[in-house]
């Protein structure tokens, strides 16, 4: 059996541990043997060597997330897969700090990211967190910031006395024996929805970080709820209540990436809205990113692009003519084929290609099994197409268009 997660930070936790830990570089998986064996000899204790070519490893990992800072934090493995990136922390803490709050709650902090960033700008605050483990952890990396305080403690049993703002990231997997598993009713988190709701009836500035499959039927009346996407990733749905509510706005996609940001919003509750008119395959086809989907915003992109929508339930638009837009990835369509393996096993060979993206939206098709069945005829393609031939890499988009399932080949714009 694997080490508990206390197993593994307590060694950390005295000055050989933590100076050990700090004398190690970036963390390599083909070093990781050799290393253990020449800090071992060194005479630090197996527990030790342990407890910190785990911590070096998780730091390597984090850095997606938390960028240099990873190297000063302390994680869990549990901790990293749940923590908020750092960017995306910077923007709850901008809420609080745009609507005037001065001391926020961070209920369920974890390893504290939220906590972080909200203490950088200069907020108070009581990061509250109820594992110890983690508690441990998140006291380490709040050292810095003196206007930081973690308490060992249940969230739903905290005082809020003082407290004008709260913030919530709610446990969303239950851990056992077996593992971890996720848990998808919202008033199976910990803590609740509905402590998350009360919350906010008492008037108080309350943000909460939520899965970005929640359904929209589930969505408190109320609030704001913005979909983020972090490079084309959805990271979360973020709900906001009372003081850090924008004005208007009942639904949003974010979208974050290495050109910046970019947001779509709507004062419209869930399923209203304006109307897409549904058209053909022509011209341009459009994928919008996953925040867009998740908030219910298709139309609105297709309207800015005035294209149409492929078939009145499916997240595909087409546009006779290429317009720039960061909501959606734009293809050129190229043809369009029955989706029949037949058909498209003589289109691979014909084409002679050897690298096949497969996209999908409507279809219960599995990429994986389709790509199989339509590339063993390599060989015969690289004979027809030349010695290269079979190296031409192919994108299929396969849908549902009314009753008939398609496949349309497409090129990226």
């Amino acid at each position: 059996m694997a080490d508990a997660p206390q197993d593994q930070i307590a060694p950390l936790l005295n000055p050989e541990g933590w100076e050990l830990l700090a004398s190690l570089g970036p963390y390599r998986e083909d070093e990781a043997f050799r290393l253990n064996a020449s800090l071992r000899k060194a005479g630090h204790s197996p527990e030790l060597v342990s407890a910190v070519l785990t911590q070096s490893r998780l730091r390597t990992r984090a850095e997606a997330k938390f960028g240099e800072f990873a190297r000063q934090m302390i994680f869990t493995q549990a901790g990293l897969e749940q923590a908020t990136r750092l960017t995306v922390a910077a923007r709850h803490a901008q809420r609080f700090l745009g609507a005037g709050i001065s001391h926020v709650a961070d209920l369920g902090c974890g390893l504290g990211a939220d906590a972080m960033a909200l203490a950088s700008l200069d907020i108070q605050v009581t990061a509250v967190e109820v594992d110890e483990t983690t508690a441990a952890c998140a006291t380490m990396n709040l050292i810095p910031f003196r206007n930081a305080t973690v308490v060992h403690s249940d969230a739903t049993a905290m005082s809020l006395e003082g407290i004008d703002g709260v913030w919530l990231d709610p446990a969303r997997r239950t851990t056992s024996s077996s593992g971890t598993k996720r848990l998808w009713d919202p008033e199976d988190f910990s803590p609740p929805l509905s402590f998350v709701e009360s919350l906010a009836a008492s008037g108080l500035a309350v943000g909460v970080k939520m899965g970005p499959g929640m359904p929209h039927d589930a969505v408190p009346a109320g609030c704001e709820a913005q979909w983020v996407s972090v490079g084309g990733d959805v990271t979360e749905v973020a709900l906001w209540f009372n003081a850090v509510r924008r004005p208007g706005i009942r639904r949003a996609a974010l979208l974050l990436g290495p050109q910046g940001a970019a947001e779509l919003t709507s004062s419209e509750d869930f399923g209203g809205g304006p109307l897409a008119p549904v058209g053909p395959v022509e011209g341009y086809l459009y994928e919008p990113d996953g925040a867009v989907i998740r908030a219910g915003l298709v139309a609105d992109v297709a309207l800015q692009l005035d294209g149409h929508l492929v078939d009145e339930h499916i997240a595909y638009i087409c546009a006779p003519e290429l317009r720039d837009t960061p909501f959606a990835r734009a293809y050129k369509v190229l043809e369009m084929m029955p989706l029949n393996v037949k058909v498209l096993k003589a289109w691979v060979r014909d084409q002679g290609i050897g690298v096949l993206d497969i996209k999908k939206r409507g279809t219960s098709v599995t990429p994986e099994e389709l790509r199989k069945q339509l590339l063993p005829a390599g060989k015969a393609a690289a004979k027809a197409g030349g010695r290269n031939a079979a190296k031409k890499t192919a994108t299929l988009v396969l849908t549902r268009i009314g009753e008939d399932k398609v496949a349309i080949s497409v090129e990226p714009a």
